[in-house]
């Protein structure tokens, strides 16, 4: 049995769960709407959470954290209070992508398709990610244009998820399958992922720049003229 404490705080919401990964059951949550100020509030949503579980800080074996992309303050206050928790209760901190967890929320309304998450990346960007019918990284997590997330659409049929998916469908001028439009998932999409992974490297906060993160030509199409 493997219990984790999920955190999301990546968006408007300060969200925490406790999940038994054996079992698949969710035993607790504590959810609030902030849009901001996570970090005056983090502590009371996990402390409700382990409440409702019957759990203790003690009993957890994991702590899963959305690292980004998403609020620029609130990814920071998740990220450094998972790897507090961690270093304290000596139990792994595991990073989970806002992208990835959209997209695997996406893959359970529309299972067995690849899913292309998009994110409202501010100054004209768009973040994005896709993911084949297992869940796979296909490509980014980058920055990207709308042209540039449009023709992934395009060239792969995918289902749409995130804020931005209905402007890129309209972009292509064609049908997709898109999920509700959200900033972040489901904060138990978060803790099953973290399952999944297992320990791996210290989570960090995922900020996409242009100039940092461009797609990969392997999955681009060739720019035309203006």
């Amino acid at each position: 049995m493997m219990i984790v404490l999920a955190i999301d705080c990546s968006a408007g919401l300060c969200a925490a769960c406790v999940y038994d990964a054996g079992a698949g059951v969710e035993q607790g949550r504590e959810v609030r709407d902030l849009g901001k100020g996570h970090a005056e509030h983090l502590m009371a949503v996990i402390d409700a959470a382990l409440k409702e579980a019957g759990k203790t800080f003690a009993e957890l074996d994991a702590i899963a954290v959305s690292v980004g992309p998403g609020s620029f303050t609130g990814v920071r206050v998740g990220v450094a209070t998972a790897r507090g928790l961690a270093l304290a209760l000596n139990i792994p901190a595991i990073g989970v992508t806002t992208l990835e967890a959209l997209a695997a929320e996406a893959s359970r309304q529309f299972p067995g398709r690849p899913v292309l998450a998009v994110l409202d990346g501010g100054r004209g960007e768009i973040h994005a990610a896709l993911y084949d019918e297992e869940l796979r990284p296909l490509f980014g997590p980058a920055a990207a244009s709308l042209e540039e997330a449009s023709r992934l659409a395009a060239e792969t049929s995918a289902v749409l998820a995130g804020t931005v998916a209905g402007a890129v469908a309209d972009s292509v001028g064609s049908t997709f399958d898109i999920a509700p439009p959200k900033p972040t998932a489901d904060i138990a999409v978060y803790a099953r992922l973290a399952a999944r992974k297992g320990p791996g490297d210290k989570p960090r906060p995922l900020y996409l720049r242009e100039a940092d993160a461009r797609p990969q030509a392997g999955f681009v199409l060739p720019r035309t003229g203006s």
